[in-house]
């Protein structure tokens, strides 16, 4: 996609590379939230979770499992937080899958925890009845 920012640093080499394999990739992003802060995305164009096939996207979250592990080994990180916004109701700001990867220390000054309670109200029921059965459901699809 030329229109995408990762794609495009991606094509053009023009990353601070942490890690590059054929299908997922690392790079630090230009303004990090911390040292170390790092970006993992699949090589290839993918919208977000939804758009992005199972084994892409374990892939990139064996990436994600390894720049951590690299986060606590190498830097003296004592935990990391992992994040992703996929799709429009979720502000995510690049239309390309991608997660990421906080080193995090304590009283290192930052929160990544939502402040608040959504305020939106679901109609349909128990919404964890509803996920519970949508899963049974694709778990088991002759039911």
């Amino acid at each position: 996609m030329s229109f995408c920012t990762f794609c495009r640093l991606i094509r053009e080499d023009r990353a601070r590379w942490v890690a590059r394999g054929p299908r997922a990739c690392a790079f630090t992003p230009l303004d990090p939230l911390a040292p170390g802060h790092t970006l993992v995305v699949p090589t290839a164009h993918f919208a977000d979770l939804f758009d992005t096939p199972a084994e892409v996207l374990a892939e990139t979250t064996a990436l994600v499992r390894r720049v951590a592990e690299a986060m606590r080994s190498e830097l003296g990180a004592t935990g990391v937080n992992v994040l992703n916004a996929s799709g429009p109701g979720s502000e995510q700001s690049v239309r390309h899958l991608h997660f990421h990867v906080v080193p995090r220390w304590p009283q290192d000054g930052i929160s990544t925890w939502p402040s608040g309670r959504s305020l939106h109200r679901f109609a349909g029921g128990d919404p964890a009845a509803r996920l519970a059965e949508a899963l049974a459901t694709e778990e088991n699809p002759e039911s």
